[in-house]
């Protein structure tokens, strides 16, 4: 449950944010292809078809070579937000995983609003839901009091996600992933190599229980999204091989963060979210 009480921390961490980071999110964006936009970026050879008042005759001057200014457009950026609501995000106390996320997210549309930057509010599991998007407190109060009615169920379909969202991105965006990203690495793998040439940031959420296995003895295990059941004796032997298993399974996720150039972050909820916050934005 996000309260206002998080909305209210929100204002006084964006002003320390100012101070201490040099932000992603501030100020006009550019795109990645040269046009005649409003900022400079370099100079180039004058070639046959170019529109000769583009030329830099003061360069002419200096040179008497033909040199024409090449600028970038700017654009704002939309900041997409992408939120795991499977059944197995709902595992937690006092903090579930969505819970965790939807905070994170939710920091994340407040910086954009901040800078009059849009951002768009997504929610996935079986099926993709999409908010288009839009600027201001309004529109950030009103995904906060949807994330708040969610429950989350269903199973975690990350490729299906990424195909169908791929479609709505236009130019260069930002985008924050959160998820506990409990699926098949391969499915993950070419997840993310569809997600192309973006600002992307990929939050992997636990809960410190099920990150260490902090149980032992008889046990009755409930999968959250399949329902089924598995009785099984927790030794301290089997807890190893599970942190041994799922090490391997992040550390994975990470290597192919590495190879297309995404900042991976590890997120546990029993970690203050500012400080979960900081360490993302300084990544």
């Amino acid at each position: 449950m996000i309260d206002t009480s998080f909305l209210d921390q929100l204002t006084r961490f964006n002003l320390v944010v100012k101070k201490r980071v040099t932000s992603n999110l501030s100020g006009p964006r550019k795109s990645i292809a040269g046009g005649h936009g409003l900022t400079f970026k370099d100079y180039r050879i004058y070639a046959p078809g170019d529109d000769v008042r583009l030329i830099d005759w003061r360069v002419y001057a200096r040179t008497d070579n033909l040199y024409i200014k090449v600028h970038e457009e700017e654009r704002n950026l939309t900041v997409h937000i992408i939120i795991d609501g499977s059944a197995s995000m709902g595992f937690g106390k006092p903090l579930s995983k969505f819970d965790y996320a939807s905070m994170i997210g939710v920091g994340f549309a407040y910086l954009a609003m901040r800078d009059n930057e849009k951002f768009q509010f997504s929610t996935f599991a079986d099926e993709l839901e999409i908010f288009q998007p839009r600027r201001g407190m309004s529109h950030l109060a009103a995904m906060v009091q949807h994330l708040n009615s969610i429950k989350p169920k269903g199973y975690s379909k990350l490729l299906d996600t990424i195909r169908q969202y791929k479609k709505v991105i236009g130019s260069k965006s930002m985008l924050v992933i959160a998820s506990d990203f409990l699926v098949n690495i391969e499915e993950i793998r070419e997840a993310f190599y569809l997600l192309g040439d973006h600002e992307i940031k990929i939050i992997q959420v636990f809960d410190r229980v099920e990150k260490e296995l902090k149980m032992e003895g008889d046990m009755k295990l409930i999968d959250s999204e399949t329902k089924g059941l598995l009785r099984t004796f927790v030794s301290p032997r089997m807890r190893m091989e599970y942190q041994q298993q799922l090490d391997a399974h992040c550390a994975k996720i990470e290597e192919v963060c590495n190879k297309l150039n995404l900042q991976y972050n590890l997120a546990v909820t029993d970690t203050p979210i500012f400080d979960t916050f900081y360490k993302i934005l300084e990544g």
